[in-house]
């Protein structure tokens, strides 16, 4: 473990300069951020987990490579991921978080008052120690009483809730993963979409991070977008943009059991008080964040079974 202020000491740092490449996902290009401060870096059970202080973003947090969030454009990201499927639900009592240690979607999801229970189920615990250090404005709904942390796989809890009564199962789950590889890289499998599906209950709603956005390997995306409807009928595609993220979107998809029910528009407002609350996030963006360009509407809409 290394709580050094050396800029240099990771392989990803070149001259004061972190830089996400992947060969695999966005081949050709790459992000680079400039490092004030390593805070810090080590090698969980799970993954290679980076923390560094940036000199515009404030501090980052990287696992395997991988920028999963900076303190200067999370919202962006969490308000979405969390008040998209909220927002279209008409009363969600009983939340899942899968994934999401940082603390950044419950910091969201509590926020609605109709919200009586979240369960955060994630893997790494060191994800979540160091958020609460490092990023205390995204950790700051970690210790709410609605909340209780799991410490498990996310695969392995949902087998363990996809036989239990409806009453016990969810409103809405929201699938908070990293990118598709270690430890993730199961989240984005048809048996993981099953298991969400027996995870809701009659109008549950679900969304999960698609990894990819159409700028960058929208076949991936297309095909991804398959799996999801050959177990829900109801799926729709939207996105946010996020400068830290490759290319500055990330695709988010979203899944309702009941086949009727109009993900594009919320079906609840937030208040003028909830509004105030929220950077990103309001009725009209939800709404315009699924709206694509033509050639990307058209590739996605092929995606359908």
């Amino acid at each position: 473990m290394s709580n050094s202020s050396s800029i240099d000491g990771h392989k990803l740092i070149n001259n004061g300069w972190f830089t996400e490449i992947s060969d695999k996902h966005f081949p050709g290009q790459g992000l680079s951020l400039k490092v004030e401060e390593v805070l810090h870096h080590s090698q969980s059970e799970f993954q290679d987990i980076l923390v560094f202080r940036s000199s515009t973003f404030g501090n980052v947090l990287v696992l395997d490579g991988i920028i999963q969030c900076s303190e200067r454009d999370e919202f962006a990201y969490q308000e979405m991921i969390s008040h998209v499927p909220l927002f279209a639900h008409r009363e969600p009592k009983r939340v899942l978080v899968i994934g999401g240690g940082d603390g950044g979607v419950i910091r969201e999801v509590v926020k609605h008052a109709c919200v009586k229970s979240v369960d955060l189920v994630e893997i790494d615990s060191t994800v979540i120690e160091l958020s609460r250090r490092y990023l205390p404005h995204m950790s700051c709904a970690l210790d709410n009483s609605k909340v209780k942390i799991h410490l498990r796989d996310g695969f392995q809890f949902l087998r363990d809730i996809g036989h239990a009564q409806d009453e016990e199962k969810y409103d809405v789950i929201i699938t908070d993963s990293s990118d598709p590889d270690g430890p993730a890289e199961a989240f984005f499998q048809k048996e993981y979409f099953q298991l969400l599906n027996n995870a809701l209950n009659e109008t549950g709603i679900l969304i999960a991070q698609a990894s990819e956005n159409v700028w960058l390997d929208i076949a991936y995306l297309s095909g991804l977008m398959k799996i999801a409807r050959s177990v829900f009928q109801n799926t729709e595609y939207c996105y946010t943009t996020v400068p830290t993220y490759t290319s500055g979107q990330l695709g988010l998809i979203v899944c309702a059991k009941n086949e009727a029910l109009d993900l594009k528009n919320p079906c609840r407002m937030p208040t003028p008080d909830e509004q105030t609350q929220l950077m990103y996030y309001n009725p009209e963006i939800h709404f315009a964040s699924f709206i694509l360009p033509t050639w990307a509407e058209n590739l996605i809409n092929q995606s359908s079974p």
